[in-house]
């Protein structure tokens, strides 16, 4: 597959100072959401400001953290437009009242067609100004057990890989299933942090998460966070939890593996450049025919 890629630091956009020295204080949120908009928006916003007050610089919200409907199509009923309505709104003035980046998860926004939105991960930075747009290009799909899962029947996939400057260090985005498809991390170039917001199932989760989160940490040099949806849902689905940052060598430096609350680490920009100049893995990638 062949990706369009979009990275957020053109010379029309001012690249953001980057922190030097010393660490960072970053943190996942880890939520159970369910189909009461507002009722989701007061839970992140309690755990945002948890995290807030534990010092993280920079936190990130779970794939559908607005809205888990108890079908798929609330979701499209709850779609807004581009940079407006109350889930953007609480975004941008959470990011801005605690002072924090924020990687808001997923939006359902409106998309080409009447009966899909687009998956949306959005980027705002301390000034509450929305910075980045990801759409999720993968959609999930599984046929296993009583288990049945087809996102294309409620989402337009999105085509372009985003990466964006931030105080923190380039970051890259991605959405759950994302996770399965490396190719897809390749194309975003060096990034030294990577965002993975999910909604895995308490199947698949079980047997594949963990594995395909530090694998990507591992073989970007990069960290990795994965903040995630985890508990029971008043719609009857079970989502596997087990939100994690990773550090560059593939260690978990924290984790929560059901509830909700917070995962929180100090990610080190010094750690990361001296893996980096230890085992240059990514200088040595080779693109080759026999």
């Amino acid at each position: 597959m062949l990706y369009n890629y979009v990275s957020y630091n053109s010379s029309a956009v001012p690249v953001p100072k980057k922190i030097q020295g010393g660490t960072i204080r970053i943190a996942a949120i880890q939520m159970a959401a369910g189909p009461n908009v507002s009722g989701n928006l007061e839970e992140a916003a309690r755990l945002l400001d948890m995290a807030a007050s534990q010092g993280a610089k920079l936190a990130a919200l779970p794939e559908y953290f607005c809205i888990m409907g108890m079908k798929d199509v609330d979701k499209v009923a709850a779609r807004e437009q581009d940079n407006r309505g109350p889930i953007q709104e609480f975004l941008s003035r959470t990011a801005k009242c605690l002072g924090i980046w924020l990687v808001g998860g997923t939006v359902p926004l409106v998309s080409s067609k009447p009966d899909k939105v687009r998956n949306s991960c959005l980027v705002y930075d301390d000034e509450g100004k929305q910075v980045a747009r990801y759409d999720k290009i993968h959609l999930f799909g599984l046929e296993l057990g009583n288990e049945r899962y087809a996102e294309e029947k409620t989402i337009e996939a999105g085509c372009e890989v985003v990466a964006l400057e931030s105080p923190f260090g380039r970051i890259g985005l991605s959405i759950c299933y994302d996770l399965r498809f490396p190719e897809l991390y390749r194309s975003m170039g060096k990034v030294d942090i990577i965002f993975a917001p999910a909604a895995f199932t308490a199947t698949t989760g079980k047997a594949h998460w963990e594995t395909l989160i530090r694998a990507r940490a591992i073989e970007n040099l990069a960290y990795v966070v994965a903040p995630a949806q985890g508990g029971y849902h008043v719609n009857g689905r079970e989502t596997h939890g087990d939100s994690m940052i990773v550090d560059p060598w593939g260690v978990v430096l924290d984790r929560l593996p059901r509830g909700s609350g917070v995962v929180i680490a100090n990610i080190n920009p010094e750690y990361q450049a001296s893996l980096r100049n230890s085992l240059p893995a990514l200088n040595h990638r080779t693109l080759y025919h026999c």
